[in-house]
């Protein structure tokens, strides 16, 4: 095989663009309009790489991806699309896909993508369709899409972290939906919902007469989930007890019910779950270090809703019409007036807040079309200026109040301020877990601690 990239795209922009790109590169580059003129080309050459959007006249993306498999199984190919979706990121990579690429896209990535699918040393990734309520095109979401499509069909623990109300229990069942247990049960438990002295017996069941009040034997949740997948929502919270006979079960594979003596063998993937960072807890010895190892095998984290912005208005549409179809009430629909002032509020609750808020406009908007005078007050008195990203002239106030002053203040002391007021804040949004706070600002620690002092 030659190192040519050859780019199929029914968008003559896109063509122009990513041709002029790789010739830049001084890679060599070909580009179709449709599935014919690439086969035709075929007849005479033989390209490294092959770039096809997902959505073209006639033969798609995926069904040239399988065209090209049987004669060429080792050709890369990355599918391409403006329509980011689960699904799709699923067939892509179920079908061989190398890579699934969202639009817009970034040059440079385009770039370190073709050279890696090139490489030899490379291996070709693989793995795993749409489930319901995962929407959007951020490139949060985009990526968090890839991630579930690569992991999906690999049988091994998947630890899925994120704040509270960002969808993890989706993620889960996403990965189980399209795995190779999908015809198995779908079993999830919310570990911090059920009393300690429970919990054992609902995770792995009793025999009759186990303890008072055991009049017959129960399958515990391991037993129920054979064949399929067991989610364990906010494992972080899981007593320390417990933590050492899950360790225990998914080491050896096997397990006692509460008052047994028949082995019970584990048939199931495990998926976990947490809002907190596990990472510190096992620092503080809350958490067993060898336990979220043996869970961390795979680990996704599923971005907050600000951190998503671009989706709010499409999930904001989404849960609309899903609250009129529940709740059996004619079609509302959000004026962009009430979709912008949404993307612009912060979403402590995130998904599970906006859901909440979709549901009752859903229900009490007095007309078709949702106004801002319909948000509940807490939602609309959080207006745009308190809320505005453009914190800068705040900045430069309190700059030139400082150099008005008698004082010679420099560029470091002006640094020290911000820096320690950047600190402190995110410390205080996380409620004084500096992991959490570091992890929040993209730094270290170390850095975090530093920027804690207070400036001379």
């Amino acid at each position: 095989m030659t190192n040519a990239v050859w780019v199929i795209d029914d968008d003559p922009a896109i063509r122009y663009v990513l041709e002029e790109y790789f010739k830049r590169a001084q890679r060599p580059v070909q580009v179709f309009a449709d599935g014919a003129s690439l086969h035709q080309a075929l007849k005479q050459a033989t390209p490294g790489l092959v770039m096809a959007d997902i959505r073209l006249a006639g033969e798609s993306g995926l069904d040239l991806m399988q065209v090209l498999r049987q004669s060429l199984p080792e050709l890369p190919v990355i599918i391409m699309t403006a329509y980011s979706d689960l699904d799709s990121a699923v067939r892509a990579f179920k079908g061989g896909a190398f890579e699934f690429l969202a639009k817009p896209f970034d040059l440079d990535e385009v770039g370190r993508l073709v050279e890696r699918a090139l490489d030899p040393a490379s291996p070709a990734e693989a793995a795993a369709e749409d489930e319901a309520g995962m929407v959007g095109q951020s490139p949060a979401f985009q990526e968090l899409i890839r991630m579930i499509g690569r992991v999906a069909g690999i049988d091994i623990p998947v630890l899925i972290t994120g704040e509270t109300g960002t969808g993890k229990e989706l993620v889960a069942r996403a990965l189980h939906s399209h795995s190779g247990r999908a015809d198995g049960p779908f079993v999830a438990i919310n570990t911090a919902a059920i009393p300690e002295d429970l919990l054992e017996s609902e995770l792995f069941g009793h025999e009759k007469g186990a303890f008072t009040g055991a009049e017959d034997r129960r399958q515990g949740r391991f037993e129920q989930a054979r064949g399929g997948t067991l989610f364990l929502d906010e494992i972080g919270d899981m007593p320390l007890g417990l933590q050492s006979r899950l360790l225990r079960v998914l080491a050896e594979g096997e397990y006692y019910r509460l008052g047994g003596r028949e082995l019970v063998k584990v048939d199931a993937r495990i998926v976990t779950a947490t809002h907190h960072d596990l990472a510190d807890s096992v620092q503080q010895g809350h958490f067993r270090a060898d336990l979220y190892h043996r869970l961390r095998v795979i680990a996704l984290e599923v971005p907050p809703l600000r951190e998503r912005r671009e989706d709010i208005p499409v999930l904001a549409r989404h849960f609309l019409r899903e609250a009129g179809q529940a709740f059996r009430l004619p079609p509302k629909l959000a004026g962009k007036a009430v979709l912008d002032h949404l993307a612009k509020l912060h979403w402590p609750g995130n998904i599970r807040e906006l859901k909440h808020l979709c549901q009752s406009l859903a229900a009490l908007a007095p007309a078709p079309v949702i106004a801002l005078d319909d948000l509940p007050p807490e939602y609309a008195e959080a207006g745009t200026a308190a809320l505005s990203t453009d914190w800068t002239d705040g900045l430069a106030r309190a700059v030139r109040q400082r150099l008005a002053g008698d004082k010679n203040e420099g560029h470091e002391h002006f640094k020290q301020a911000f820096e320690h007021a950047l600190a402190t804040t995110a410390l205080e949004a996380c409620e004084g877990n500096q992991s959490e706070a570091a992890r929040r600002l993209g730094i270290s620690r170390n850095t975090l601690a530093r920027m804690l002092k207070n400036p001379d």
